[in-house]
């Protein structure tokens, strides 16, 4: 089996498990960032992107609403296939439309680039792996981001996504820490 394929069937299990976590959790949009804001809380004032949940990833919302009190928050946009994120600020009450993939983006602001990035995935292991939807966005632009300083990374996902024996190529970036709704996991 190739390793496309390995990270084919991974995706498709991962797809499976999040959305049977995501059902169980019945939108608990508070409970689920209640860890994320705690480690977040540690980096007051600090260039921030989260991102606009879609289908079933874990809503990162309630820890950005918090964190925008405090500092810069922004939220990733798509600028064209094959090439890193750019980031625009973002408020609870800015104005959203739809972006690429559907995913939502605010519709003006300022372009930030962010220090820490609250990154969505399908699956993750505990040693910082993390499997994306395939485009590369957060690899290309956690690559380029951290060649000019250090950027942390946060992987944000339900428990369930963890998969100890993830298929990952050379270009994969590292998360630094993982949260889910049950807890921390330091990668150090």
């Amino acid at each position: 089996m190739t390793l496309a394929d390995r990270k084919d069937a991974a995706r498709k299990a991962a797809f499976a498990a999040r959305h049977i976590a995501h059902k169980a959790g019945g939108g608990a949009r508070l409970a689920h960032a209640g860890y994320l804001s705690s480690v977040l809380a540690g980096y007051r004032g600090v260039p921030l992107a989260g991102y606009a949940q879609m289908r079933t990833e874990i809503d990162p919302t309630a820890a950005m609403e918090e964190a925008s009190a405090h500092g810069a928050v922004c939220m990733p946009v798509i600028i064209a296939p094959a090439t890193p994120l750019k980031f625009r600020a973002w408020t609870p009450d800015c104005v959203m439309e739809a972006g690429a993939f559907g995913a939502k983006i605010p519709s003006i602001g300022d372009w930030i680039t962010p220090e820490i990035l609250i990154v969505p995935l399908l699956a993750f292991s505990r040693n910082g792996g993390r499997l994306g939807y395939g485009g590369g966005f957060y690899d290309r632009t956690l690559e380029g981001l951290r060649a000019h300083r250090p950027t942390l990374a946060i992987g944000f996902a339900y428990a369930a996504q963890e998969m100890p024996d993830l298929p990952l190529e050379p270009t994969d970036q590292p998360l630094n820490l993982i949260v889910t709704e049950t807890g921390i996991i330091d990668i150090s």
